[in-house]
Order: structure tokens, then C-alpha cells, then sequence
């Protein structure tokens, strides 16, 4: 294979280092990047290996078959959203066009090419983003910083200050207007300067090639009642695939001990474990936790983690490239690194929220993450990563939290490596080594989010505090501005929703400014803030968001989702039971139902009805009805969406349900009604 050029900056140092091709060998004359792995959406047609597609050159490319596709040497793509064979519901709210091949190939070496050092051991050395600026980041990122800081004292301008009211309880309402519009600023204040110093501190690991020899476990897990094989089937067959100069074996770890995933296994090669009836695994609580993904890795650590050096590991819809090993284990040449993570996309990219829910992702796997990497003191990320095992048996294995990753993080980089007593780092690569399965609808999405901010503020109420006094003060810094999001999410939707209702159901004021001032500041300021998000938007790691492309998708979902950040904030504060869910997959996803837009809902009804309450109490004030109505058509937004799609769904897939009855009495032949179904189907195309 060609070596591939290296478009990055020519490194400093000492340290003499030689680059060193990637991938297996291959004809001068044949494209580098083949096979490119395919969406979901693309790699339908039929391979000559099992489940594996081929492609035009006759290579078999291991992203194996899609749930719902057909192995019969039809050339039909799998059914979606909502169609038969999709499993589940999807959101689809435009005609999908013909989509090109991904170059998952490409992103997966955005690091640039494998350095291999001349000796065994070698610390992770560290270069800027392509393209970065630092200086004209930093000067931006100072200017925008200056603005919000000016804002908030032109907030305080004796000018601005709410009159005193001779009502007792106007004066409080006026008072707890105030203190909470400066709250909400503040907190924006804190997002922005998060925003600046990733912009000005973010960094990328240059990739080294990993040691020969060395044993390596590929992991991942199945909870055979919520994830049916057809899901997992393709990763173990894609970890197979996985290339790697040393010991490989894969295991799939079994929650249930299920006969049919034992014979999968045994047809594959795949090694099987389970904990399935083992009390000492299966504990109400702690390290071997019954019914946690963290108690099933570690049951596995504590019966064959000595027999391995690392571990690899993806969440069992997340399929990895042959390059998987290749580009993570390097790193581990490093004696201080305890793990190594990637980011993380979703193959699934054909519907609405799944894009939304990718492109939300970009500011954390783009930027924060990256930063981290300034500070040796990336989060490690369940979804796809490699561990050191010795690391994590010294801190006594993933921690018992619905979100293991963040606290298994803060006890790590708070843990002195035993054999060079400084405190063991981390390393985050943007290569994009998996393909995963994202939320395609809002259940499954409002799922992920609450799961996700239950464990941070569960870990705010716990041992972060404990935690960070033993971090280093850049990691204190790292983990304080990843743990504030949605803290500042949820009380900032709580602040803005008691601001409504002091206004319009008893008249007190906040802030005295002029509406069409206050509007215009306001929108300034957005757009200052926005012009720092979209200069940042070439760092972008997403594979599937075009170039250029203005991320407004993440930010419109990551404001639907403030409710669900609330329900997690009073869950958290009431001590109300928490678990760990696994997001249902494949045909067991979740279908949308009115249930999943409750909270919506009734921060929607409260809303409206102090509306109109405001318009009987004579409460005439434009900027803030205008902000109520903006709190009510974001609660209204999800449901809205849901409808609109089905209803598209329905007008599109009208033509092949009336030609299918037409053709039914052909199974009365001999010919299954799902054939004549498909074929009727595909002849309405």
C-alpha cells in the first residue's frame, strides 16, 4: 500500500521517528481507500462470504449485512423506517436521495500515518489540528469571552435594575427575575469560555505502530432480551476481520447465557462468556453489579484478565474497521497511558434524529475531547476504546455508576501509576475505527440523554468531589467544564421557564430594557457566539456531515432535550432509583408514543396556560410572550416531528401497500405472502 502523505506540520523533537505504511499490502495501482465501508443504507448487495459485501474490484469489504436485508441474491435495499424488516421506528422527514459511499477509510486515519519509534517504549507525542490557527483562535476566543463578560456588567447598570414595587411580592418575583437572567448568562458565560479553550488547546496524538506480540482481547457484550444477534452478529463478524501483530481473540461477553448466541459463537470462532448464574458476579450493587454493563466486563476482567495484556471494546452495535487495533494499541507504547478512545458515529444515518443526534456530538468528540488531550486527561468513552488491563485492575475495575465511563475517568486520572508514581493519562484519537448505531427516534434518544445526565449529576452528588481533589489541575479543569453541560442545560431551561410564569401571571420584571434593545443584544450575541461554534467546524470528525456544514442540527436537538436534562436534575435531587438501561436495538427498538413526550408536554401545558392567563391579567409585555411562545413550540417540536414523518411515511409507502393487495392471492400458489409483498413493493419503485 502507498504510504499515505502526511498533511500535518513536520514534528519537533529529538526523538528520530519513521513513518511506516498502514494497512495490509496492496497493488501500487489499486485506491487506497478500498474497501470503503458503507452505511447501513449502501451495503445491501450480496457478498460471497456469509454476510459480507463485495465490492466492484471483488473485494469482500467486512461491514456484513444490515438488519432486515435480503440474502436471496435480490438486489432490494433493507426496508426503513418503519417499513417492514426495519425493526422498530425510524424518523424520516424528506425522501432519502441517493447517498455516495462514505470514506470511512480516510477518517479513519485523520491522525495521518503510523509512526514506529525506534524503541519499545515511547510517550504519545502530541501535533494541532489540520488547518489549526492557534493565534487567530486565541484572539477570537478572547474577543467573544470580552463580549459575553461586557454583557453581564451591562446587565447590572443601575439603569437596567427593576423598580422597587410597593408589593411585597412583586419585589421578590423582580429580585428572583433578575438573579436568575443573570444565572442563565453566566452559565452561558461558562459554555463559551469551554468553547474558547477547546478551540485554542485542542490537540491530536501522532499514531505510533503498536508492539508485536502482544495478547489482546476484543470485547463486546449482548443482553440477548433487549439486543436480538441479528445486531451483534455483524460486529463479532467485523472483529474477526480486525488486524492485529499478536494475539487476538474475540469475545462476546452473554448476559443471558443464550443457547442461540453459544452456537453463533461456536459457528464464528468467537469466544463466549457469562456470568448468567454466578452469584459472586451478580451482586446488588458494587464492582460485579448484576444487570450492568460494568459488572459484565468486570466478571470477565476477574476470570480471564490476566491472561491478556489489553483489551479492545465496542458497544455491540458499533461495527470496527480491519484498522481497529492498528491505530489504538500504539499508543499504549506510552507506560502512563491507561486507555485509548475514538469518537463515536452512527451508520444509521438516514433519518432525522439520528443525524440530529450525531451532529450534537461534534463540540465533545470534535473539540472537548481533543482539548482533553492538551491535558493527558481524555474521558474514556464506552462505545469503542482500548484499555490496559493492569491499569484497570489497579483501580479496581470499571466503577458501579449508569454511566461507568466518566467514573471510571475520574478515578483513573486520579491514580497514581505503581510503576512510575505519576498519575496514570489518557488518549483520545479521532480516527474514526467503529461504525455504530445511533437513536432513530425520540424514544431512544430522550432514552440516551437521560441515561447520560443521570450519571453526571449522580457523579456531582458523589465521588467527583473526592475525585478532584487527587486530578492534576489541568484534568480538574478538563473534567469541571464536561461536567457543567448539563447541569447548565437544566437549570438554565428551569430559570428560563420561571421567568415566563413570574411575568405573565403576576407582572414583575427583571430587567428593565427596552424590548427591540434587549431582542437586538440578545441576537447579537448569539451570533458572536455562533460565528466562535462555526469557525470551529472543520475539526469536525463526522464522516456523514458535509464539509462546511453548519452543525445547526446538534444545537436545534441538544434544546429539545433540555426537559429530559431536568427530569434527570429531580430525579438525581429526590434520590429516585436509577439503572443502567440498554438502549433497545435492531428489531427491538423502541417505537415513539405520546408517553415519550410527557415531560414535553407538560412543561408545554404550564407554559400555555400562564400565557393566557397573562393575556386576562392585562400582562402586555412583547419579549415575554415571545419567550414563552419560543418554551412552548420547543415542547411542542418532538411530537410535531413524530407526526409529520409518519405522515410522510404513510404518503410514501401508499403505492406499494395498494399494489401488494392487489398481487396477495398470489401466495394461495405456493409463492409467501412476504415475497409477493417485497416484490410488489419493489416493482411500486
Amino acid at each position: 500500500m502507498p504510504e499515505i502523505p502526511n498533511p500535518r506540520r513536520r514534528l519537533r523533537g529529538s526523538a528520530r521517528l519513521r513513518a511506516t505504511p498502514t494497512g495490509p499490502e496492496a497493488d501500487p495501482g489499486r485506491d487506497a481507500a478500498a474497501p470503503v465501508l458503507r452505511t447501513y443504507r449502501q451495503s445491501w448487495s450480496q457478498g460471497r462470504a456469509g454476510n459480507f459485501r463485495e465490492d466492484a474490484e471483488g473485494t469482500l469489504s467486512p461491514f456484513p449485512w444490515p438488519p432486515g436485508a435480503r440474502n436471496d441474491g435480490s438486489e432490494q435495499p433493507p426496508s426503513i423506517g418503519g417499513r417492514p424488516g426495519s425493526g422498530g421506528e425510524q424518523l424520516l422527514l424528506a425522501p432519502e436521495p441517493e447517498q455516495a459511499a462514505y470514506d470511512y477509510e480516510r477518517y479513519a486515519q485523520l491522525t495521518g500515518p503510523l509512526i514506529e519509534p525506534l524503541s519499545a517504549e515511547a510517550p504519545v507525542r502530541y501535533q494541532r489540528l489540520p488547518d489549526a490557527r492557534p493565534r487567530r483562535h486565541l484572539l477570537g476566543a478572547i474577543a467573544v469571552l470580552l463580549i459575553q463578560s461586557a454583557f453581564l456588567v451591562w446587565l447590572l447598570l443601575p439603569s437596567h435594575l427593576p423598580l422597587h414595587n410597593s408589593s411585597p411580592v412583586l419585589a421578590v418575583a423582580s429580585i428572583v427575575m433578575l438573579t436568575s437572567i443573570y444565572l442563565i448568562e453566566v452559565f452561558r458565560l461558562l459554555n463559551v469560555t469551554s468553547l474558547c479553550l477547546a478551540s485554542a488547546l485542542a490537540r491530536d496524538p501522532v499514531p505510533m505502530v503498536p508492539l508485536r506480540g502482544t495478547r489482546v482481547a476484543f470485547l463486546t457484550t449482548i443482553v440477548p432480551s433487549k439486543e436480538p444477534i441479528s445486531v451483534v452478529e455483524p460486529t463479532l463478524r467485523a472483529a474477526l476481520e480486525v488486524r492485529h501483530a499478536g494475539t487476538l481473540d474475540v469475545w462476546l461477553l452473554d448476559e443471558g447465557n443464550d443457547p442461540a448466541v453459544r452456537r453463533i459463537c461456536a459457528g464464528l470462532g468467537v469466544r463466549h462468556f457469562s456470568r448468567h448464574g454466578i452469584k459472586r458476579w451478580n451482586q446488588p450493587d458494587g464492582r460485579y453489579k448484576a444487570r450492568t454493563k460494568h459488572g459484565n466486563y468486570n466478571a470477565w476482567i476477574d476470570c480471564y484478565g490476566d491472561g491478556y495484556d489489553f483489551f479492545v471494546s465496542v458497544d455491540p452495535d458499533h461495527v470496527p474497521l480491519p484498522s481497529f487495533c492498528e491505530r489504538l494499541l500504539g499508543y499504549f507504547r506510552d507506560p502512563e497511558v491507561a486507555f485509548v478512545v475514538g469518537p463515536q458515529v452512527y451508520g444509521n444515518y438516514d433519518n432525522f434524529v439520528t443525524k440530529c443526534a450525531e451532529s450534537q456530538q461534534f463540540v465533545f468528540h470534535g473539540l472537548i475531547q481533543r482539548m482533553g488531550n492538551y491535558f493527558r486527561c481524555p474521558m474514556l468513552v464506552g462505545t469503542n476504546n482500548a484499555v490496559r488491563i493492569a491499569a484497570l485492575k489497579d483501580i479496581g475495575g470499571l466503577r458501579d455508576s449508569i454511566t461507568e465511563d466518566l467514573a471510571t475517568s475520574l478515578v483513573c486520572h486520579s491514580t497514581r501509576n505503581p510503576r512510575t508514581r505519576r498519575s496514570w493519562r489518557s488518549v483520545y484519537t479521532p480516527d474514526v475505527l467503529a461504525i455504530g448505531e445511533g437513536p432513530a427516534n425520540f424514544t431512544d434518544f430522550f432514552s440516551q440523554q437521560h441515561r447520560w445526565s443521570r450519571g453526571t449529576f449522580e457523579n456531582l452528588r458523589g465521588h467527583f468531589w473526592h475525585s478532584l481533589r487527587s486530578l492534576s489541575r489541568g484534568a480538574r479543569l478538563h473534567y469541571s467544564l464536561i461536567t457543567s453541560y448539563y447541569p447548565t442545560a437544566a437549570i438554565g431551561w428551569i430559570l428560563g421557564a420561571v421567568n415566563c410564569m413570574l411575568y405573565l401571571l403576576l407582572g414583575a420584571s427583571g430587567i428593565r430594557v427596552q424590548p427591540h434593545i434587549w431582542i437586538a443584544v440578545y441576537v447579537d450575541l448569539a451570533m458572536v457566539q455562533f460565528s466562535l461554534y462555526a469557525s470551529n467546524r472543520k475539526h469536525n470528525v463526522s464522516p456523514h456531515e458535509s464539509s462546511g456544514s453548519s452543525g445547526v442540527a446538534g444545537m436545534f436537538i441538544s434544546v429539545l432535550a433540555a426537559p429530559i436534562y431536568v427530569v434527570a436534575l429531580i430525579g438525581t435531587l429526590v434520590r429516585t432509583g436509577s439503572s443502567f438501561v440498554v438502549t433497545p436495538k435492531g428489531a427491538s427498538r423502541s417505537v415513539d408514543r405520546l408517553a415519550t413526550f410527557r415531560w414535553h408536554l407538560g412543561w408545554g401545558a404550564v407554559l400555555a396556560m400562564a400565557l393566557g392567563a397573562s393575556l386576562w391579567m392585562n400582562h402586555p409585555q412583547s419579549s415575554m410572550r415571545l419567550w414563552s411562545l419560543t418554551l412552548i413550540a420547543v415542547c411542542l417540536t418532538p411530537l410535531t416531528i413524530t407526526l409529520t414523518s409518519r405522515a410522510l411515511l404513510r404518503r410514501r409507502t401508499a403505492p406499494a401497500r395498494e399494489t401488494a393487495a392487489k398481487v396477495t392471492p398470489v401466495a394461495s400458489r405456493g409463492r409467501s405472502r412476504d415475497h409477493g409483498f417485497a416484490r410488489a413493493a419493489e416493482d411500486a419503485r
